[in-house]
């Protein structure tokens, strides 16, 4: 089939706008699930700071700063995932560097939490996982 001078075709991968492929909106929902996680754990370290306790640990922090660190976390996951969602550029960048903090906040925050520190500690993993895999080979 011979390409006319105005023929524009397109790479079908080189679209802009939402992703509707499978690994987009599973990193995207990742990060969303994710710092929705962050958020709820921060509001309660914050509130109340009495209800994890610790034996003693390197990284004891005050929990009400664990709280606001885990809050400004999270609400940084959920603008990426939102980015990620919506096919903006920056989301990609945004959600590998935030999951990765994540995860390492959540590692340090393991002896407070264990179980819950260790399923978001997984889905970040799954999010960086996509986002630098599957993603990646978009561009």
């Amino acid at each position: 089939m011979a390409q006319t001078p105005g023929d524009t075709r397109q790479h079908p991968r080189s679209r802009k706008g939402p992703p509707s492929d499978g690994p987009a909106l599973f990193a995207g929902w990742a990060l969303e699930l994710s710092g929705t996680l962050s958020i709820l754990l921060g509001v309660v370290g914050v509130t109340r700071d009495t209800i994890f306790s610790s034996p003693d640990y390197t990284y004891d922090f005050n929990l009400t700063a664990w709280g606001s660190i885990h809050i400004v976390v999270g609400i940084g996951l959920v603008a990426a995932g939102l980015g990620v969602l919506l096919g903006q550029s920056w989301g990609r960048g945004a959600g590998v560097a935030l999951a990765a903090v994540s995860l390492i906040t959540q590692f340090m925050f393991l002896p407070y939490y264990p179980l819950w520190a260790i399923s978001v500690m997984t889905l970040d993993l799954l999010a960086l996982w996509t986002l630098t895999r599957f993603i990646a080979m978009d561009d």
